[in-house]
């Protein structure tokens, strides 16, 4: 398979176009091996069907102060036959969400317009809703479904809570079937409890990026804190 041009610019010396075009072909596999997961994720069999659980919800501006309303699972799908959920590591009574999961939540929300032709979309977690309005309000998370599953059995059902009640970050996502709702698809951060992170990495793209690096991801953790990012 011939190399496609380009990759390099005309000075390059040979030793570097080697390697990029070594570097080419790997990456061509590891396309295919993705398109070949994604194929197997469609194929699977119809999941659990699940309760209509009572989540609370805002608005989906966080800076409104609207009452907080009441909703069951098959709501959040509005128009749509799927539901992508964000399980978001922000339990009642802290002062902040998890920081690699705002990171990944500010990825999601900048492209959350476009998701929305094709699915419905919801942040998820445990801590109330005037808790999650205020964090959405100072991440800028203007047009978000903000939920609240504090009080239900949602997150310790679909295993975002552990029995210990300790969070896990992840995405499930969720079809509209027979007039309920089944489970479809959920991975979360960690592998196992022996594989740490990287299992939901290729749905942020900072982590893209920073592989692009010469220096890599290194051992760089996300933080909640950057000057001039955060709203008041």
């Amino acid at each position: 398979m011939t190399t496609p041009e380009g990759l390099w610019p005309v000075d390059a010396d040979e030793e570097y176009r080697r390697a990029r075009a070594e570097l080419w072909h790997a990456e061509r596999d590891l396309r295919d091996a993705v398109e070949a997961v994604a194929r197997a994720r469609r194929a699977l069999p119809s999941g659990a069907r699940l309760g209509d659980y009572e989540l609370a919800e805002g608005p989906a501006d966080p800076g409104l102060d609207e009452p907080v309303v009441t909703r069951g699972l098959p709501d959040l799908f509005g128009d749509h036959a799927t539901l992508v959920v964000y399980h978001l590591m922000f339990g009642p009574g802290q002062r902040e969400a998890c920081r690699m999961c705002s990171m990944w939540v500010d990825g999601l929300h900048g492209v959350s317009h476009h998701l929305a032709r094709h699915t419905a979309f919801a942040v998820v977690a445990e801590a109330s809703v005037p808790e999650l309005r205020a964090w959405g309000r100072r991440r800028g998370w203007d047009g978000l479904r903000l939920v609240s599953a504090g009080g239900t059995s949602f997150g310790r059902d679909l295993g975002a809570v552990r029995p210990d009640g300790t969070l896990r970050p992840g995405i499930s996502v969720f079809r509209r079937v027979d007039g309920g709702v089944r489970h479809f698809y959920t991975m979360f951060a960690d592998w196992s409890d022996e594989e740490r992170e990287r299992g939901i990495d290729l749905y942020s793209p900072v982590w893209q990026v920073l592989d692009l690096l010469p220096q890599g991801r290194g051992d760089w953790y996300a933080s909640n804190h950057y000057a001039g990012r955060l709203r008041g």
